[in-house]
């Protein structure tokens, strides 16, 4: 992916936890967030770089704001530190509560369907794709616009 390129944020899936993680993303206390290295490739999308901007859209696919990376680093779950789990603006004090929260998330019926496995687990030497943005600022962003151009440039060959 070449640096600042436009593509769609998505955090979790549609629902609940997507409309939380979101809320989060618009008041400022999700700076940060993890999705597993393997999920990039099973999606056919390559790794975010800072200066990429992604249009963050809704659980009812909505665009709801603009950010952009900051620093992605691929980690092994068991390395992701206290910072980045504080980041995740989920409330999470402790590294072992940002891993509990997550195992249910990775662990979950959705994730174990979307992977294909119904006994997929995530441990320690799991790779992770640790990645801290910013909410981009301009009130005049044309959120529709941009997502919009970032479908677009995803169904590109």
């Amino acid at each position: 992916m070449e640096a600042g390129r436009l593509s769609v944020g998505e955090f979790a899936f549609p629902g609940p936890l997507r409309d939380q993680l979101v809320a989060a993303v618009l008041d400022g206390t999700k700076t940060t967030t993890t999705g597993l290295l393997d999920d990039y490739a099973r999606d056919g999308e390559p790794l975010p770089r800072p200066g990429d901007r992604e249009v963050v859209i809704d659980s009812a696919g909505e665009p709801v704001a603009l950010i952009e990376i900051v620093m992605v680093r691929v980690v092994r779950v068991g390395d992701v530190d206290l910072a980045h789990a504080l980041g995740e603006g989920e409330g999470y004090a402790s590294v072992a509560d940002w891993r509990a929260g997550h195992e249910d998330y990775w662990h979950s019926d959705a994730m174990r369907e979307y992977v294909g496995d119904p006994a997929f687990t995530v441990d320690d030497d799991t790779s992770a794709v640790a990645v801290e943005f910013r909410l981009a600022a301009g009130e005049d962003l044309d959120l529709a616009a941009l997502l919009r151009e970032a479908r677009a440039q995803a169904d590109a060959p």
